[in-house]
């Protein structure tokens, strides 16, 4: 008995047909009987599209102004927040939060960093053993033992490279069936790549992390699942931080290697919402520096998450219309955190 069944890859339409009926029966009516019925006895109900959508936007993502006069400060540790009458209460706001004044704005950042570098230099998940990619192919029976001995041996005299780089090189392999293969190894989807609209998702990553971690938005299905494309391996730490500061659910999968380079060049030459990159000598350097960020533009919501050995800080400048941002109101600071900030 095989291993691993054979399965042809997914098309878009089933990826989200799965996923939505994973998720089926968790929504629930919580609307009084007797509205029901009084609704039923006035006759057909109007839906109001604007609640609908607004409904249906990321959770992170602010969607009308805060509140007026009476607002708090969201820095637990202020005690002077009602003196502040003549400092506006919709901004700055970070993670939710509006700020009174500037040392509420560093005291709420210096709480996120922490939260973010916690346990960075602490144990590493351990070792999630998968079946190595040439098993896998030789149990489907996309290869042949002498084949795999001989990607092997050519691996090994040259000193590296990847196994199924060199099946699709010198055994003339196919390179969908290696990102199969892949897929499985990996248990998840082999994403396709058609009508993607590069231009239309930029805002959704930044592009250093397009760059630097080959993670490419991929496909947005419903307002509310993101597809997150990588060539070879996953990487979880990006698909996480993208969810977080999104709101979005994102499904990670894999690409095949000359797709993915196609649309890797595509995205990388449309635009991207404006980013500064900064670099700081210490902890406590850097958490002035994202303070002083968000003072300056003075956001309408703002949001911290770690990525890798980068803090990255999204800063909206108005309300989110949608699930997709605006190039033009969101502004990216990416930092780079070195061994001085553990």
């Amino acid at each position: 008995m095989p291993l691993l069944s054979r399965q042809p890859p997914p098309t878009w339409e089933r990826l989200y047909q799965d996923r939505q009926g994973s998720r089926r029966g968790e929504s629930l009516d919580l609307r009084p009987p007797d509205r029901d019925a009084a609704l039923e006895d006035r006759g057909p109900r109007t839906e109001i599209a604007p609640r609908e959508v607004a409904q249906t936007l990321p959770e992170r993502i602010p969607q009308e102004g805060r509140g007026g006069l009476f607002e708090t400060c969201a820095n637990p540790c202020c005690g002077s927040g009602w003196l502040h009458l003549l400092r506006s209460r919709t901004a700055p706001v970070f993670e939710k939060g509006w700020n009174c004044s500037a040392a509420c704005t560093l005291a709420r950042v210096e709480a996120a960093v922490r939260r973010e570098m916690d346990g960075r230099a602490g144990p590493r998940e351990g070792h999630r053993h998968r079946i190595p990619l040439g098993l896998v192919m030789l149990e489907q029976g996309w290869i042949t033992a002498g084949q795999l001995r001989q990607a092997l041996d050519a691996q090994k005299v040259a000193g590296g490279g990847r196994l199924g780089n060199w099946l699709v090189r010198q055994q003339g392999v196919s390179e969908q069936l290696v990102t199969r293969a892949l897929g499985l190894q990996w248990s998840c989807p082999v994403l396709p790549v058609e009508f993607h609209d590069a231009e239309a998702l930029t805002a959704l990553v930044p592009r250093l992390f397009v760059d630097a971690f080959g993670a490419l938005p991929l496909r947005l299905a419903a307002g509310r699942l993101l597809y997150l494309g990588f060539e070879g391996r996953l990487d979880p730490v990006v698909a996480l931080a993208v969810e977080r500061m999104t709101g979005l659910r994102v499904e990670s999968g894999l690409v095949q290697g000359t797709h993915f380079r196609l649309v890797h060049t595509r995205i990388l030459s449309a635009a991207f919402p404006p980013v500064e990159l900064i670099e700081s000598g210490s902890e406590a350097a850097l958490i002035h520096a994202l303070a002083r960020a968000v003072e300056r533009v003075r956001p309408v919501e703002s949001s911290l998450v770690r990525v890798h050995d980068c803090l990255w800080l999204r800063m909206w400048r108005r309300p989110q219309a949608g699930p997709l941002p605006e190039q033009d109101a969101v502004q990216d600071l990416i930092c780079s955190i070195g061994s001085h900030a553990s």
